[in-house]
């Protein structure tokens, strides 16, 4: 009889150690980013179902989360539906028509993070390190932004 409790006990343990892991993997490395406040926007689930499976070399993750996409080891995060910056003396660029302000206070040397500008959702997204292919990675970004009408420029149009 004893062999046969320490069966069943063994198996118990395979049983929730197997469970703990399905659980940690479907949570995925991106489970504890906070969704901005209009995440569950027609926008931004369109965005959000829209986003590559592959940006900048980093494979896509899913979050959990509403209106997040997470590339790579949190190497990339974008969060749509938070408010969008206002008037602002930080940098701003345009990338195939969509307007993109750095957030200055919140990047530096090796950490970036960008809002697009004019649009509501605003987007957010996060280069936690610098990147060759960073440019490619904007291109596709602002497709998928660029669906959601501007109503504020912050770079002059020609």
């Amino acid at each position: 009889m004893p062999s046969k409790r320490v069966s069943l006990s063994l198996a118990a343990v395979v049983l929730v150690a197997a469970a703990t892991a399905a659980f940690l993997v479907a949570r995925g490395p991106g489970y504890d980013i906070r969704p901005g406040a209009g995440a569950g926007d027609s926008q931004c689930r369109r965005i959000t179902g829209g986003a590559p499976g592959e940006l900048a070399g980093q494979s896509r993750h899913g979050t959990g989360s509403p209106g997040v996409v997470v590339w790579g080891d949190r190497d990339i995060v974008l969060r749509c539906g938070i408010p969008g910056p206002g008037p602002t003396t930080d940098p701003c660029f345009a990338v195939d028509g969509v307007d993109w302000v750095i957030d200055s206070a919140r990047s530096d040397r090796t950490r970036k993070v960008i809002i697009s500008y004019g649009r509501t959702p605003a987007t957010e997204v996060t280069f936690a390190r610098p990147m060759d292919t960073l440019d490619a990675a904007l291109i596709d970004l602002s497709a998928l932004v660029a669906p959601i009408e501007q109503t504020e420029r912050c770079v002059a149009s020609d």
